[in-house]
This record gives C-alpha cells, sequence and structure tokens, in this order.
C-alpha cells in the first residue's frame, strides 16, 4: 500500500545526489536545533518554575562563553551551508562545455521543444541517458518556469531574453515537466514529460521521426537569405551592417562609448530592436522585424549566426568603419 509513495522525485541525473543532500542536511539541522531548543524550553521551565507566591529570582549577569558560543556556532554552521550550496548553484548554472543544445518556447499553455537536428515536439521531451543536455529557452507571452522535478533543476522562461538550464540524466524512463510559475487560468494543466533513452533507443527514436525536419542551423541560414540579411552583413569591409563572423560570445563596442556582451539576448534584441544598441561605426539603418519572426524562428537564426566563422584571409566586417570611429578592429579605442 504504502510502496508508491514517495517523499521525493526520483533521482535522475548527476546533480540530483548534490541537491538532495544539501537539502536533507540543512533539515536535519534544523531538526536537532529544533529538538534541543525544545528540551531546553521544557527543562528550564520545570528546572527554575517559581515554587511558591513569595519567592524572588536570582539576578543573572550572563555568561560571555555561552553567548560566544550560540552566536558564533550558528554563524559556521550558516558559512559551510552557504559555501556547500553555492558550489551546487555554480554547477546547476553551468553546462559542460560538450553539451548537446535543445531549444523550448513556453506559451500559454505549452512547451514545445526543438532538438539539435530539427526534430519539434510539444509537452514531451525525448534525450538520451549519459549525455550533458542544454536547453535554450524563451517565452511567446508570459513568465513561465520549466521544471523537472527529478532532475532538480528549474528555471525562468521569459519573455523577450533567454535563459537556459542544463542537466543529465542517469537512467532511462519517464519524468514529469511541470511550470513553476503561475502563468494564466490553465497553468496546472501546464504539464509535460520527458522520456530518458539509452543512446540507441534515442537514435532509432530519431531515425523513426515521420516528418521531414531541418537543423536550426540550416533553418536559420535560410531565413537569413529569406529576410536580405545578406545584403548588408556580408564578409567583407563594404557593407552597411557591423559583420556577424565570429560575433558571437565577443564583446561589441557600442556607438554610445559602452560595450555589450554578443550572447543570445543581445543578437534577439537587435534583430527586434536594431537601433537600441546601435555598434559603433554604422549607422542606424537596420529594419525592426518585430512581429514578422516568430519565436522559434528567432532561435534558429541566433543557432545560424553563432556558426558563422570568418573566411580564410578576410578582412574583419566593419573594420575600416570602426578605424573611420577611432576604434580598432578589436573594438577597443
Amino acid at each position: 500500500m504504502f510502496e508508491s509513495i514517495r517523499l521525493a522525485p526520483e533521482s535522475a541525473s548527476t546533480l540530483s545526489g548534490q541537491v538532495d543532500a544539501i537539502y536533507y542536511v540543512s533539515v536535519l539541522i534544523s531538526l536537532v536545533f529544533t529538538v534541543i531548543i525544545f528540551f531546553l524550553v521544557v527543562f528550564l521551565s520545570v528546572k527554575y518554575r517559581r515554587r511558591h507566591a513569595d519567592q524572588v529570582g536570582v539576578p543573572i549577569h550572563g555568561n560571555n562563553m555561552l553567548e560566544i558560543g550560540w552566536s558564533v556556532l550558528p554563524f559556521i554552521i550558516m558559512l559551510f551551508l552557504f559555501a556547500w550550496g553555492t558550489k551546487v548553484f555554480f554547477s546547476l548554472c553551468r553546462p559542460p562545455a560538450q553539451s548537446t543544445e535543445y531549444y523550448c518556447v513556453g506559451k500559454q499553455w505549452m512547451w514545445k521543444f526543438q532538438h539539435p537536428d530539427g526534430h519539434r515536439e510539444i509537452n514531451e521531451l525525448h534525450v538520451p541517458t549519459g549525455h550533458p543536455i542544454k536547453i535554450t529557452m524563451t517565452s511567446e507571452d508570459v513568465i513561465h518556469s520549466l521544471y523537472f522535478p527529478s532532475f532538480r533543476t528549474k528555471c525562468d522562461v521569459l519573455p523577450g531574453r533567454y535563459t537556459s538550464l542544463w542537466f543529465q540524466p542517469t537512467k532511462p524512463g519517464e519524468y514529469h515537466i511541470f511550470c513553476a510559475e503561475y502563468c494564466g487560468t490553465q497553468h496546472s494543466g501546464m504539464v509535460g514529460r520527458v522520456i530518458v533513452q539509452t543512446p540507441r533507443e534515442y537514435e532509432l527514436w530519431l531515425a523513426g521521426g515521420k516528418t521531414s525536419t531541418m537543423t536550426p542551423v540550416a533553418r536559420g541560414e535560410e531565413l537569413f537569405t529569406a529576410l536580405a540579411c545578406v545584403t548588408c552583413h556580408r564578409q567583407d569591409t563594404a557593407v552597411r551592417g557591423p559583420g556577424l563572423a565570429g560575433l558571437f560570445g565577443k564583446r561589441v563596442q557600442l556607438a554610445n562609448g559602452g560595450t555589450v556582451l554578443a550572447d543570445e539576448t543581445y543578437i534577439r534584441e537587435s534583430i527586434l530592436s536594431p537601433n537600441t544598441k546601435v555598434v559603433a561605426g554604422f549607422q542606424p539603418l537596420m529594419p525592426t522585424f518585430q512581429g514578422q519572426v516568430a519565436e522559434d524562428d528567432l532561435m534558429s537564426l541566433i543557432a545560424y549566426i553563432k556558426t558563422i566563422q570568418p573566411a580564410a584571409g578576410a578582412v574583419p566586417a566593419g573594420a575600416a568603419a570602426l578605424r573611420r570611429a577611432g576604434f580598432t578592429t578589436d573594438g577597443t579605442p
């Protein structure tokens, strides 16, 4: 009868054990101090109770060692938990370099996932065991929160911004997906499942797809041409827009004198609101694509831009314009 009752979700990722350990240690410490305090309250109440009506208590001027002890001991415990929690937090927030990137779009009230090869799923996500999975996500409408209880990981999914989480499944099975942020009347129905398979089973599942798909990079390249981005972002010095080759992950010098990191959020903003952060040496000529490109296609465009690398021996795009603006080719004054 009680075999199916679980006090916690199943542990099914490489980091879930670390999260569980810090949680259970915190609960144990709280329980121990609760018992000690309860015992002392009862014991001292009985031992030093007033035994008759005219009894007067003896003044106590304190005990320095006792006061230092009950101040220092909790401080040390809190520092220990803080250091341990920080280590686990950094592990949860830093996907390994060899992670496979998937994409997710939250929408009232469903989860839309896309695999690296272009396969798409709604409210389901197939992944292989033994390999780190990074999920880059955004929202089409309101704030959601992608939560994998069995992997002990959760992250807010925000409109107009990209966030990410990662996990590495350790055993095959089916696990819950929840939205952990109230997002409207059908919030409780915004659920799904992760289907973790062995690498062989996952490859067979991918091969058994019934619909032809394009990878995000291929779709992004197609959109890059269809939206006429190539007319201004060519790999030569006669362009009207800054070069994109090798852009991702670099610092970009702006016309207002500041700099910005060229990450997913910056590239998205540059597509939808190009005049917000104009690159040094260029004029605000780019039109906005707000309302013309869906979130799925924006992710594909960004995936393609990440792959653009300068041609061998090519002059960095926009170098002449940067020099005219008083900057070197690496963006420094």
